[in-house]
């Protein structure tokens, strides 16, 4: 990849999370870090709804459907690591209500929120 495609590619990606940052706003929420790294690798945004703390994987592509399988086993798994390291930081630990999201970004714009998407995966 060359250095263009690669500025693109990160300011797309910037552009999409911060598309998704909104749509949580918008709930009420609060963004607490934007492209957290842990042990295990990146989080694109993490996400309190009150005491829930929410991890948010952005993806994005031409549909909603191909975003979604750019969602690798190898990826929720290396989430799900940064996330322990993360909650592990907190007061409660492992115990604080936590869950997993996955926010798809089509062509056109438009965010879909898949909540507790790792169940579904």
């Amino acid at each position: 990849m060359n250095s263009i495609t690669g500025q693109r590619a990160y300011h797309a990606g910037v552009a999409a999370e911060n598309m998704v940052a909104r749509v949580y706003e918008n709930r009420g929420c609060i963004i607490a870090h934007r492209r957290w790294r842990g042990r295990g690798g990146e989080i694109d945004l993490i996400v309190r709804d009150g005491a829930m703390v929410i991890f948010v994987e952005v993806k994005t592509s031409k549909s909603f459907a191909r975003a979604a399988e750019r969602v690798s086993p190898l990826q929720i798994e290396r989430i799900r690591n940064s996330a322990a390291d993360f909650l592990g930081s907190k007061p409660s630990g492992s115990l604080t209500e936590a869950r997993f999201d996955v926010a798809l970004v089509d062509h056109a714009g438009m965010v879909q929120v898949i909540e507790n998407a790792f169940v579904h995966m």
